[in-house]
Order: structure tokens, then C-alpha cells, then sequence
């Protein structure tokens, strides 16, 4: 079983993708295998309405310029998906959002009844209005979310600082261990839920 992570920040190295790795750590922990995917640095067009991905067919979108039509096609070799994105002004990255936008509406058949989560991470403020926004689109797609012990959401500004947050990294392996839960569940009918870690309680005021 395998589980495509989506970075959908700018840096390929930052915060987003130190929160998604300690995912990945815990789904090849659980034997399932993370795929990861960086959405880069140049240009993700949003959805225009266009219609043409239903005319055409074939679940693609009709605009081939950039990572969407790729996304898709890493999606219909996965069992579950995870996007990741930093907070900008109190919501998703833009380019993070156009792509959840496109490719879940141009290849839905790809997504549709797989597991998803998502992750936000922000330097101190709306991280959860974020986490909503991105979040609500999969209900719509009936794709069975994947909860934690909290929001998912991890706190950082420079680099790999977000690995500093331990609670917001707790919070990681217990998404990526509930996601091992349902991926197995689905698949086998069955699956032992791990002991879940002592809880890391983490405080922003020194």
C-alpha cells in the first residue's frame, strides 16, 4: 500500500516537508510505503471553469503546463494521500489550493474513496483556518479523512524548525499510525491499532 505526501510549499526543504517526513517515517514504520511530491517553484494555474477535463476525458486537465496532470497520475498508484502546506496570510499557499482545486476535479476517479489528510504548518497564526480549507474539499470527494490527536498542524519559521515542535510532530505519528489503521482495515478487514505515545503537551509562551 502506498501513500502519495504532497509538498505543496515553495521550499523544497522547509517546514512543510520536515512535517511530512516524520509522517513517512511512521507509515514505513507501519509498512506502508510514503511517495513523495513536491508541487516546486514555477506556476500552478487555478481552475478556470473550462469544462474541457469533462469534454475530453480521461481524468486529466486539459492544461499540461505544470504539476497537476503529474499529481494525478502519482494518485491512481496510491491508496491515500496527504497534502502539506504553509499558512500564507491566514490561508493555504495559493499554488497548494489550485492544485488540491484542478486535480480533484479534473481526476476525481483517482482520489475518490481514499483516505486523506492534511497538514499545515505556520510560523504562529491560522494554521487551523488553513487546515478547514484544504480539509473540506475531500468531503466532497468522499474521501474518508484521517484524523490525529490534534489538528495536524506544526509550528516553525526557519527550516526545519517545525521538528523542534514535539507535540506538532507527535501529532505527525499519529496521523501516519491512524492512516496504517484504515489503509489495513480496507484492505484486510482487520488491523491492530498501535499503543498510542505518552502525550507531549507543547507550549508557545517561554
Amino acid at each position: 500500500m502506498k501513500v502519495l505526501l504532497i509538498n505543496g510549499s515553495p521550499r523544497k526543504d522547509g517546514n512543510t516537508q520536515t512535517a511530512l517526513n516524520e509522517c513517512a517515517k511512521q507509515l514505513k514504520a507501519n509498512d506502508i510505503e510514503p511517495v513523495m511530491a513536491w508541487i516546486g517553484t514555477k506556476p500552478v494555474r487555478g481552475c478556470i471553469a473550462c469544462g474541457k477535463c469533462r469534454e475530453v476525458g480521461g481524468g486529466r486537465c486539459i492544461f499540461d503546463d505544470d504539476v497537476t496532470n503529474g499529481i494525478i497520475d502519482l494518485m491512481e498508484q496510491c491508496d491515500a494521500l496527504i497534502i502539506g502546506a504553509p499558512v500564507y496570510w491566514g490561508q493555504p499557499a495559493a499554488q497548494a489550493m489550485a492544485l488540491q482545486q484542478r486535480m480533484l476535479y479534473a481526476g476525481g476517479a483517482a482520489f475518490k474513496g481514499k483516505p486523506a489528510a492534511v497538514i499545515t504548518v505556520c510560523r504562529r497564526g491560522g494554521a487551523s483556518a488553513a487546515f478547514q480549507t484544504l480539509q473540506m474539499p475531500f468531503q466532497m470527494c468522499n474521501m474518508p479523512i484521517v484524523t490525529s490527536q490534534y489538528w495536524n498542524i506544526a509550528y516553525g519559521r526557519t527550516p526545519g524548525e517545525a521538528a523542534l515542535d514535539t507535540e506538532g510532530m507527535q501529532t505527525m505519528r499519529t496521523l501516519a499510525n491512524n492512516m496504517a489503521v484504515m489503509l489495513k482495515m480496507y484492505a484486510t478487514g482487520q488491523a491492530e491499532t498501535p499503543a498510542p505515545e505518552e502525550w507531549m503537551p507543547m507550549h508557545f509562551i517561554r
